[in-house]
């Protein structure tokens, strides 16, 4: 006897169809996968065998030759355990064939026959969605899958529910979506006290889509600063939220996603600066999706910049300005989305107290320029907005004084995105004086190419900020102070 089912293989985003035949002949009593799998497919076996006997079944007195097709892809994972079990309750006889022939099935099953959730469902329901094809899925994972359209989906608990909705003995409810998203907590910008320069340089980053990069003694509040940026950027719109939980889906981050099964917070992803340059742009062993693509649409937090590997930062250099990451291996060649805001924290030397001659190191100023110099000019070069963080004053720590709370930052900052889809390029918006502005301090600042259009793109965003069509020579003195760092001068 033989059955033929279907699941799906990964190569990053993209899905690769699997048929999983299943074929019982006579001999020798035995158990065997063939295709190219990992440890955890050719584990498959055993756990199937326990699940079916868990539920009263005992697997034939045959050979069972279970294939995966093609050959030549990679399987990996435990979600193909419930397609092999599906394929062999058929073939016994024990389910209709027609019921799974044509559904994309994907779960893991656990010894007492539960169905455990697996990571990469929404891609793989968007998948069977565009084929026209019913899903079969653990039932943790069915109002993540409801978000691929509506498709016919099967969210079984366990394999003795399964059984029973497809012989029709009792029907398993189909997933629906939430009627309301749960809005994301973020932290508030009011809880920041004093560092008026910094809260407006984080909202022109917010506004004009800028990478900044904060530098400042210990305590300065430069990470606080930081985790409140998502808090200030637009709600991800519904093809955004797909696409963060399709890849974070493939990274198995989803499983606890709560209720609606799509994430709807704009991702924030701080590395610690120990992070491989594979943990960072992705890859390993499976060609997993790193940092920068987990913080698709959201934002990349990287404290303690110079303590990074010089070659794990100088390799997000391509990715900033593609937006998306190429992870070439000798069994892989993956292409990850990787659209990212990037805000860097750093102390201003090794000891962090460059400016406190009481605190400061021996080595002052010397420890500056090596600290600095553990950075390359091509990756600094990448960031729009480079600010001082100076300590907090005392005055803001004894009597704290109201600040702006989130929610009205946001406002202006909406208001200067939707001015900015009305007006002009930056190029053809300078004023004439901005123009003879730009003349006369471009020259003495030496800078690229990239820094001038990224001073252009500062000052654009200040002006949108102000709902001005020109922009003018304060917008730009504005954008150039954030380039003319003592430190990086």
């Amino acid at each position: 006897m033989q059955a033929v089912i279907q699941t799906l293989a990964y190569r990053g985003i993209d899905t690769v169809p699997v048929a999983v035949q299943v074929h019982l002949s006579n001999g020798l009593p035995a158990m065997a996968i063939v295709g190219l799998a990992d440890k955890a497919v050719a584990e498959s076996k055993e756990r199937i065998r326990a699940a079916l006997s868990s539920i009263g079944l005992a697997l034939p007195a045959k050979r069972i030759a279970v294939n995966l097709a093609p050959a030549d892809v990679t399987k990996e994972g435990a979600h193909y355990d419930l397609p092999i079990a599906c394929g062999l309750l058929a073939a016994m006889g024990v389910i209709p064939s027609d019921m799974i022939q044509e559904a994309v099935i994907l779960g893991e099953l656990s010894l007492d026959g539960n169905i455990a959730p697996v990571s990469g469902i929404l891609p793989a329901a968007l998948h069977a969605a565009a084929l026209g094809q019913p899903l079969i899925c653990p039932h943790d994972n069915g109002q993540e899958a409801r978000w691929a359209g509506e498709i016919p989906i099967i969210a079984a608990p366990d394999l003795l529910s399964l059984i029973h909705h497809v012989t029709g003995k009792a029907w398993l409810a189909a997933p629906e979506l939430p009627t309301e998203l749960p809005l994301p907590p973020y932290p508030d910008m009011a809880d920041v006290q004093g560092q008026e320069t910094a809260k407006r340089a984080l909202e022109i980053t917010a506004a004009g889509q800028h990478h900044l990069l904060m530098i400042g003694p210990p305590g300065a509040g430069k990470s606080m600063l930081a985790s409140r940026l998502p808090g200030l950027l637009p709600p991800l719109t519904s093809h955004e939220a797909l696409e963060v939980t399709m890849i974070q889906s493939l990274a198995g981050l989803t499983l606890q996603a709560g209720d609606s099964g799509i994430r709807t917070a704009r991702p924030y992803r701080d590395p610690h600066h120990s992070a491989s340059m594979p943990a960072l742009v992705g890859g390993g062993t499976k060609a997993r999706p790193g940092e920068i693509s987990l913080a698709h649409h959201g934002v990349l937090f990287l404290d303690e910049l110079p303590e990074f590997q010089r070659v794990a930062l100088d390799s997000l250099r391509q990715p900033l300005e593609t937006g998306e990451v190429v992870i070439a291996r000798a069994n892989h060649h993956i292409r990850y989305p990787a659209r990212f805001q990037i805000v860097a924290a750093m102390n201003p030397c090794r000891c962090g107290y460059l400016s406190d001659p009481g605190r400061a190191c021996s080595r002052a100023p010397d420890c500056a320029r090596s600290y600095m110099a553990r950075l390359s000019g091509p990756l600094l070069d990448r960031f729009d907005i480079m600010i001082d963080v100076a300590e907090l004053a005392s005055h803001h720590l004894i009597a704290p004084q109201k600040a702006e709370p989130t929610a009205v930052i946001r406002t202006r900052i909406l208001a200067a995105r939707h001015f900015a889809t009305k007006r002009a390029s930056a190029e053809d918006s300078l004023s004439p004086t901005a123009v003879t502005y730009l003349k006369t301090h471009l020259e003495a600042l030496q800078i690229s190419a990239r820094g001038y259009h990224k001073i252009l793109g500062v000052a654009r965003t200040i002006a949108d900020l102000e709902a001005s069509d020109k922009i003018e020579p304060p917008h730009l003195s504005e954008a150039i102070s954030y380039r003319k760092m003592r430190l990086l001068s």
